[in-house]
C-alpha cells in the first residue's frame, strides 16, 4: 500500500485509479449514509478523491489509509449538507452540563438493524449525524467535535440525547405505543 501511495504522491495515474478502486465503493456507502441520494453521494466522494490525491503530501501514516480517506469524505459530506442549510443546531455551552456516557445502552430482542437505521434516519439533523457518527462510523467525541465543528460537551450531549430519542422510537416501533 506504501508504495501506492508513494507513486500517487508522484502523479501516478495508474496508481491513483489503483487507489480509486480500492477505496471507491466504500466510501461511497460512508457518503450516501450522510447525503442519502446516490448522485449527491458519488459526486462528494469524487471530490473528496480530488482532494485527497491534492493533499496526499500530507498523510503521514499515523493512521490508517482508509481512515484518513473516511475522514475526508465525511468532511466532505457535512461540507455538502451546511451548503443546503442543513446546519447542524450550535448548542449554548452554558446550558449544557456534561452528560455522563451511558455504556450499556441498548434495544429490545427483535429489533433489527434496518429498523435502527431507518428511527435513525427520522431523527432530527441535530441528532441523526453525531450518532452515525459514533454508533455506524466509530467515531470517538474528540474526532466529531472535529468532523462537526462543535466541542465535545455537545458531541456527548448530542449523543445523549439523540440516543434516548432513538430508544423512545424504538419503544414505539416495537410497542406501538411506546409504554
Amino acid at each position: 500500500m506504501d508504495l501506492i501511495i508513494e507513486k500517487c504522491r508522484g502523479n501516478d495515474r495508474r496508481a491513483q485509479l489503483e487507489l480509486y478502486n480500492r477505496y471507491s465503493e466504500g466510501m461511497f456507502i460512508v457518503a450516501l449514509r450522510f447525503l442519502k441520494d446516490p448522485f449527491e453521494a458519488e459526486d462528494a466522494m469524487q471530490e473528496a478523491f480530488i482532494k485527497t490525491f491534492l493533499k496526499l503530501h500530507q498523510y503521514n501514516g499515523e493512521v490508517a489509509f482508509g481512515a484518513w480517506l473516511k475522514r475526508i469524505v465525511i468532511n466532505k459530506c457535512i461540507d455538502k449538507l451546511k451548503s443546503k442549510k442543513m446546519e447542524l443546531v450550535a448548542l449554548n455551552e452554558h446550558i449544557i452540563g456534561t452528560v455522563e456516557e451511558d455504556e450499556d445502552w441498548q434495544v429490545e430482542d427483535g429489533i433489527s438493524l434496518q429498523e435502527v437505521k431507518q428511527c435513525i434516519e427520522s431523527l432530527s439533523e441535530r441528532y441523526k449525524y453525531p450518532l452515525i457518527l459514533y454508533l455506524t462510523e466509530g467515531y470517538d467525541h474528540e474526532e466529531i467535535s472535529e468532523i462537526l465543528s462543535i466541542t465535545q460537551v455537545a458531541s456527548r450531549t448530542l449523543i445523549h440525547r439523540g440516543k434516548r430519542k432513538l430508544q423512545d422510537e424504538l419503544k414505539k416501533l416495537k410497542n406501538g405505543t411506546g409504554y
